[in-house]
């Protein structure tokens, strides 16, 4: 797949806390730009807000199948990627480089992907996001025993 072509029809649930709104706000305008289709949801302001509320609000659309992935932005990324690895079903990864991104989806199949604004501007954010979109799952590969078992962890087992 050609790093330059959006994967058509796929739904993204985008959200930020307030650390992360300015980015957020950029990314959105780039993916639409580049073809994508983002819903956002959240925050709308700069005001604070606490970020796993809209964390959980992303990984539950993701997790009962409204979108196929999801992208949260907070000012590392880390506290947005705690907070949407507590719902179950989400294996959220943050990434600062397009290679981690690739691999969080090739090799652990990420749903939802985390970035810092402290950490990415908005340009490396859209390569961060294009990278973790265009990528598919290795289906068949050695990692799927390995997701198998981390959907395992999630039931309880």
């Amino acid at each position: 797949m050609s790093d330059s072509q959006p994967v058509t029809g796929i739904r993204i649930a985008l959200g930020s806390d307030h650390a992360g709104f300015p980015l957020k706000e950029a990314l959105k305008e780039l993916l639409e730009s580049e073809g994508y289709h983002p819903q956002d949801f959240g925050t709308f302001s700069p005001d604070p807000v606490d970020y796993p509320d809209i964390a959980r609000a992303v990984a539950e659309a993701v997790v009962d199948g409204r979108f196929e992935t999801g992208i949260l932005i907070c000012g590392t990324g880390v506290g947005m990627s705690i907070a949407a690895n507590k719902v179950r079903g989400i294996r959220a990864a943050a990434c600062s480089d397009t290679y981690s991104a690739r691999m969080a989806r090739a090799h652990n199949n990420a749903n939802v992907l985390t970035m810092g604004s402290r950490v990415v501007g908005p340009g490396l954010a859209l390569d961060i996001a294009k990278a973790f979109l265009q990528t598919e799952f290795e289906v068949g590969s050695r990692h799927l025993r390995r997701i198998e078992k981390i959907n395992e962890m999630d039931k309880g087992g």
